[in-house]
């Protein structure tokens, strides 16, 4: 049988194995993998932050071309090219998504996590999960963007900022580089907050019309100086940093989460109940809504910085992105 080069990583750490190349079953589709991005949500894989009891493959900013279809696939075909993120398809018959809420669809694989991802030479995926990759994109390019870029788009798009007014973006790393671009892509005034300015220059570069030390004035207040956000985009993983940002929220402004942070973020009520803010967390987007993304993408210009790695290097790039040198993007290429 024809076996291919996958890395898996359980409790033991990372090993290079040869899986056997099946048939996909039925719904499904087999990707011969051409890149793949390393994201710092690769940790609910290593760390098995799911309840894992075996082995996975991480990765889930999958890009390859379809090499086989299983049964029931009709719409997707060999030689095409797609993409792959963290939602792995929804199954559409559970309530969310007969409401036609796919993010929640509550039997839904979590690609590179819960099931095999794309650290590897091929990949599995459901029909329901695959964005087609437009020709204006390289692979390299495609991979961040169908996870980070998914989750900063699909945020600006819910929040309720008009074109003109202040969105603000928290923490310019790997996803907020993306958010920058893409809030002044969508005729937002932007204003980037970071520590320190070593990223004030960079933040200019991608569009940002105000550039924010957190380490020298409190960002709430500076933020309510310029008039109040009409929302902000919390990046940075950490509540510790989260907290004031709330006190730059003008009336009926809006927080949006989209790191993940280890610790609470602490709110007051009072400027929630008085000025009708708002916090809430924000989870990717539908492979569908990927598809509008990468258009987005296409049309305007919004591209990942990467630092590219030969995917025989995938344990060395996971630990080189946790170590937190990676600045942006870190992306394994097949």
């Amino acid at each position: 049988m024809t076996t291919y080069g996958a890395y898996e990583v359980d409790a033991g750490g990372f090993r290079l194995v040869d899986r056997d190349l099946v048939e996909p079953v039925a719904g499904h589709v087999r990707i011969k993998v051409e890149a793949c991005g390393v994201c710092h949500s690769d940790v609910a894989a290593v760390d098995q932050l799911f309840g894992q009891t075996g082995p996975v493959v991480p990765g889930h900013e999958i890009v390859g071309v379809i090499d086989a279809v299983g049964e029931g696939v009709h719409k997707w075909h060999a030689g095409e090219r797609v993409g792959v993120g963290f939602l792995g398809g929804q199954c559409g018959e559970c309530d969310f998504c007969r409401r036609g809420d796919f993010v929640n669809c509550t039997d839904q694989p979590y690609t590179g996590t819960v099931v095999d991802g794309g650290y590897a030479e091929y990949a599995y995926a459901r029909a329901s999960g695959l964005a087609r990759i437009p020709d204006g994109l390289t692979s390299l390019d495609a991979a961040p963007l169908l996870c980070a870029g998914l989750t900063t788009f699909t945020a600006l798009r819910q929040v309720h900022a008009r074109p003109g007014e202040l969105v603000a973006v928290q923490g310019i790393g790997g996803l907020g580089h993306l958010a920058v671009q893409q809030a002044k892509k969508l005729g937002f005034r932007v204003a980037a907050i970071a520590r320190g300015t070593g990223k004030a220059a960079l933040a200019e570069q991608l569009g940002a019309d105000v550039y924010l030390d957190a380490t020298a004035e409190d960002p709430g207040a500076a933020l309510q100086k310029l008039g109040g956000a009409a929302a902000i985009l919390a990046t940075a993983s950490s509540g510790a940093s989260m907290s004031p940002l709330l006190g730059g929220l003008r009336p009926r402004g809006q927080m949006m989460v989209l790191g993940l942070p280890l610790d609470p973020v602490q709110v007051d009520a009072l400027p929630l109940i008085f000025g009708t803010r708002s916090i809430a967390g924000s989870l990717t987007g539908s492979s569908i809504e990927n598809e509008d993304n990468l258009a987005f993408s296409v049309a305007n210009g919004v591209l990942p910085m990467n630092e590219v790695r030969p995917w025989t290097d995938a344990p060395a790039a996971y630990e080189h992105m946790m170590s937190g040198k990676a600045r942006f993007r870190v992306v394994l290429s097949m």
